[in-house]
């Protein structure tokens, strides 16, 4: 049975006490002190997890004014915050015990945009690639670059000194800080920006704010008393140190003092930042890309240096293992034709080489390396085993959005050991970078691991990241070898352990790097800013006599709580233990299909990663009470009156369970998550999983009963359409279906059905034996429509017309029998049920299967389930069954028809989620067939419909899929004429037509309108 489950983990009397008055407050942001939300934050893009007390979402300066202003006073100096944008840290940056203050939420905003003067002001919470967006218009962009550019913040790219790609010519983030605003430990508000050396005499100049004042002029006064060994210690290097820089808080000739070079890099260890000012960078006028293959990765980093001299703006080099999990992504249908095979030979290394600025200067310096790359191919030198240059703007997008994922790619190495980033970072200087690999190799080499490597030659920073099992004690302990011995490695090169992605929990190593002396001015900085060392503490450096640093390599890691769950159940829940943290599913654009919860809540509970994490600590507490999942799963639910009790009870007894259903319920199963996250965390599958074990303790909602026994009732209520669509559709009924049911805007059966319209049509009437005395030769002229129960009983008309496309391509339609799909029952999580459907269906589409003849289906999230949710399901019971989608079935009809003529038609197709994630390809397939027809198709790149199957009409989720709508949908079809519109799965034309007044055309009535002319 599933016990009630508590997690024991509740708030610290201090912090209940804290909270409590700040609600009392005039702090207008949000607290959240579910445990799900404390979860979900105690986890960023590392190996590490710190659960905080609480998490507050401010809405502006003042509420972090005065959450801190607050905690000022003595009866809270014990509660500790850290502040938190995108959580994409790979060494647990921002995480704490304490109240995490995310700023990611609400603020947000691009406050002001001066073209004129080139520079932009933002609030912390601002996401990079948002930022881009709005600069674009005006010609300008942010130019230091990184991997999670569509998640991570502003604020967080100025806490750890951010860059990425191009940071060579383009720099870090702290290179384009013109001015900070920021609120110190006492809750007052802090102005920095360059001062010069003359003002700092009177304090009164520097700063209005006497905390202020005192800080600016003790590490002004510091860091030039101590300039000498600051220039001596510190690596040379283009990733500088950060955490703290002393050294450009002065400029070279020391008559200008910048305090935000402190800032800057210090993790929010010293103050919250709300607000920055930011120089931008023009857009270049021209850029080119040269991706050069390589017989090895040694190849590519020897070569690189080459590259660099070339005055290239961007080298970055990939080696063979980040490539080959890239060709199983679904990344790789974008960039398969830029980076083609060598026929022959093996990839095992590949550099990126971008050319950007005017077009004089980028063709000039192209035609210069391709001059010389030609030479070495023609000679066999330096490994390179051919190039390929594109100079089309998108085509580059596209590289770079494969080198950006290759970071979540590494996740999906097969085996219990994956590549985690704890040593990944390092920075040398590129000369030696080269020496360095091989020697940082050969420590992997030596303990057996396998690893993949990425990055940023031009700056001399590889990403390196070993593979570890972190459920393995052993491996645990191993992270802490290799982290001490690559440490030692990057000071022996001359580098740095943390080049790019900021310290975190490896603020140990910094008394050998910096020395004793200057690691004590840091300690004193700190004490300056932080005396209690209340702001992330833990990391970079703790003020003296305060102890030491809370965090250190050894803390608590993930696998610490997962090893806790037994091996067969992480492997019944693969997706749920394979998440790795990436964050992918926060991508902030509105036009991507994962994760449509996320993007309309802006609650991470609502995520993949959230779902993920939340179930990993349902899986742990199911172990500590000595229940075997696994074998409940296969179990009975309760007696009626047993889940009645409990489920009048659940407003009174606590259970874990009920967070993890309101994060799973949120979840509109549309699958994008499955095909974009990096390591394919299925969370509909897991959803499923959930639904049937919860459900065996709760009662199930009547809406749940509706949806998963709706394929056997449709042939039922067909058989008297009107009466049931008199009884469904008018206000009365619809007013208690919404209020009983929880079910709204129910679609009307289609009048006539699809068996009045097809009453004698040859494609009806459905005979096996007669189709198995048809000749083998003839049978290649038969095609079999596998209906589904959303366009057979809804869109009836539909499959009429597509019945009647075949006909006129010369082809002989036959109508299978309706069987039911099982898709309904799947989402609801009626498990049993969708098996015995599954297994039904399969047996006969197997059996029709033999017969030779294509077997195609209309819509794409069932025709798709037959070939995902019924393989993990039956296994080897499947069969071998092949049900085409349209697309795929007329791209190979079309090779044996002639072209029709080019034609003055014009159409734009919009996706269906799950189409385009699990079939990325589809719309250059859709294209090409209209093509072929004579018509010009144009695909548009949108996020979810916000109907998703049944979700949009669940009376809950209304709002919701009413927004989602809006979001991308709405305004993108009101530019198109109504009669250009394509829309290829039933549930995105129902949200259609609901909110926009009409129904779109499917695809392949477009076609046949075409066929017709």
């Amino acid at each position: 049975m599933l016990p009630l489950l508590s997690h024991q983990q509740t708030l610290e009397p201090v912090y209940l006490a804290y909270l409590d008055a700040l609600e009392q407050s005039e702090y207008s942001g949000d607290i959240d002190k579910r445990y799900s939300a404390r979860l979900v934050q105690a986890t960023d893009n590392s190996v590490y997890q710190f659960l905080p007390q609480a998490v507050l979402y401010p809405k502006n300066q003042q509420d972090i004014q005065i959450a801190l202003t607050l905690a000022a006073t003595d009866a809270f100096r014990s509660v500790t915050f850290s502040a938190r944008g995108g959580g994409t840290g790979t060494n647990g940056q921002s995480l704490t015990h304490g109240l995490i203050l995310d700023v990611s939420r609400y603020m947000n905003r691009v406050l002001e945009v001066n073209a004129e003067q080139g520079w932009v002001r933002v609030e912390a919470g601002v996401v990079k690639d948002a930022l881009n967006d709005a600069l674009r218009p005006h010609g300008f962009f942010f130019s230091p670059d990184l991997s999670t550019s569509n998640r991570a913040t502003i604020g967080g790219m100025i806490n750890t000194d951010a860059s990425g790609a191009g940071s060579l010519v383009y720099g870090k983030t702290s290179d384009h800080v013109l001015a900070l605003r920021s609120v110190l430990i006492d809750g007052s508000v802090l102005d920095t920006q360059p001062l010069d050396a003359g003002l700092l005499c009177n304090p009164d100049n520097v700063s209005d704010n006497p905390l202020g004042q005192k800080l600016i002029s003790a590490v002004a006064a510091v860091c030039r008393e101590k300039r000498t060994q600051i220039e001596n210690q510190f690596p040379k290097l283009n990733r500088f140190l950060t955490g703290y820089d002393l050294k450009h808080v002065w400029n070279d000739n020391l008559t200008q003092f910048d305090l935000s070079r402190i800032l800057t890099g210090s993790e929010g260890t010293l103050a919250v930042i709300t607000e920055a000012k930011l120089n931008l960078t023009p857009l270049p006028t021209e850029r080119a890309m040269v991706n050069i293959k390589y017989d090895s990765f040694q190849s590519a980093l020897r070569h690189a240096p080459s590259l660099v001299a070339a005055r290239a703006t961007v080298v970055e080099t990939v080696d063979s293992k980040v490539l080959n999990l890239a060709r199983e992504d679904i990344v790789w249908h974008s960039v398969s034709d830029l980076i083609q095979e060598v026929p022959g030979k093996v990839i095992d290394g590949l550099n990126m080489v971008e050319f950007a600025g005017d077009t004089v200067e980028v063709e000039q310096k192209l035609a210069s390396l391709e001059a010389v790359l030609t030479e070495q191919f023609s000679k066999g030198e330096c490994g390179v085993l051919g190039y390929q240059v594109t100079q089309d703007k998108p085509s580059i997008e596209k590289i770079y959005g494969m080198r950006k994922k290759a970071v979540g790619l590494l996740g999906a190495t097969k085996g219990r050991r994956k590549p985690i980033a704890f040593a990944e970072d390092t920075a040398v200087p590129p000369e030696k970078l080269a020496d360095y690999i091989m020697e940082f190799r050969a420590v992997l080499d030596g303990h057996n691991l396998q690893y993949g490597m990425f990055g940023h030659v031009d700056a001399g920073v590889l990403h390196v990241r070993p593979a570890l099992d972190m459920c393995d004690v052993e491996d645990e302990k191993l992270l802490r070898v290799i982290s001490d011995q690559v440490a030692a490695l990057t000071l022996k090169y001359g580098g740095l352990m943390w080049g790019e992605h900021g310290k975190g929990v490896r603020g140990e190593y910094g008394p050998s790097v910096f020395g004793d002396e200057l690691y004590g001015v840091l300690q004193d900085i700190k004490g300056l800013f932080d005396p209690d060392n209340r702001l992330n503490p833990g990391k970079l450096v703790a003020p003296k006599h305060t102890g030491a640093l809370y965090y250190d390599i050894d803390s608590a890691k993930r696998g610490k709580f997962d090893r806790q769950i037994p091996i067969e159940v992480r492997d019944a829940f693969p997706d749920v233990m394979n998440c790795n943290g990436n964050g992918l599913c926060f991508n902030y654009s509105s036009y991507s299909p994962m994760c449509p919860s996320f993007k309309v809540t802006g609650d991470r509970v609502q995520s993949p990663k959230g779902r993920a994490g939340l179930m990993r600590e349902w899986l742990r507490l199911l172990e500590a009470e000595g229940v075997d999942v696994n074998a409940l799963a296969k179990a009975k639910p309760l007696g009626l009156l047993q889940r009645v009790q409990n489920t009048l009870n659940a407003q009174r007894d606590y259970d874990y369970s009920h967070e993890v259903m309101e994060s799973l319920k949120g979840c509109l199963a549309c699958k994008a998550c499955s095909g974009q996250c990096p390591v394919k965390v299925d969370v509909p599958k897991f959803r499923a999983q959930f639904f049937n074990i919860y459900y065996q303790r709760y009662l199930r909602p009547a809406k749940d009963y509706l949806v998963a026994g709706i394929e056997d009732s449709l042939p039922l209520m067909a058989a008297a359409p009107r009466l049931t669509n008199f009884a469904s559709q008018n206000p009365l009924s619809q007013w208690v279906i919404k209020k009983a049911i929880g079910y709204v805007d129910a679609p009307a059966l289609s009048v006539p059905t699809l068996k009045q319209r097809l009453d004698g049509h040859a494609s009806r009437g459905y005979d096996l034996a007669a189709l198995q005395a048809i000749p083998e030769e003839a049978r290649s002229q038969f095609v079999l429509v596998v209906q589904d129960p959303f366009n057979s009983f809804y869109d009836s008309g539909l499959v009429l017309r597509f019945i009647q496309l075949i006909e006129k391509l010369g082809l002989k339609p036959v109508l299978l029998p309706y069987k039911p799909n099982g898709k309904p029952t799947h989402i609801k999580g009626f498990l049993d049920k969708f098996a015995k459907t599954a297994q039904s269906s399969a047996d006969f589409l197997n059996q029709v299967h033999k017969l030779g003849m294509p077997m195609v289906g209309i819509d794409p999230a069932l025709v798709l389930c037959y070939r995902d949710e019924y393989r993990e399901v039956l296994g080897a019971n499947r069969g071998n069954f092949e049900v085409k989608l349209a697309n795929e079935w007329l791209l190979n009809v079309i090779k044996d028809l002639p072209a029709k003529a080019p034609q003055d038609k014009q159409y734009t197709w919009f996706s269906h989620c799950t189409e385009s994630t699990a079939k990325p390809n589809t719309a250059n397939e859709w294209t090409k067939i209209f093509a072929h027809f004579g018509a010009k198709l144009t695909a548009v790149n949108l996020g979810c419909c916000g109907m998703a199957g049944t979700y949009g009409h669940e009376a809950e989720n209304l709002e919701r899929s009413k927004v989602l709508f809006e979001m991308s949908w709405q305004q993108t079809l009101a530019k198109i004429e109504q009669p250009q519109v394509l829309v290829s799965g039933y549930s995105c034309r129902t949200q259609v037509k609901r909110f926009a007044g009409y129904k779109p055309k499917h695809p392949l009535e477009a076609l046949l309108e075409l066929a017709n002319i």
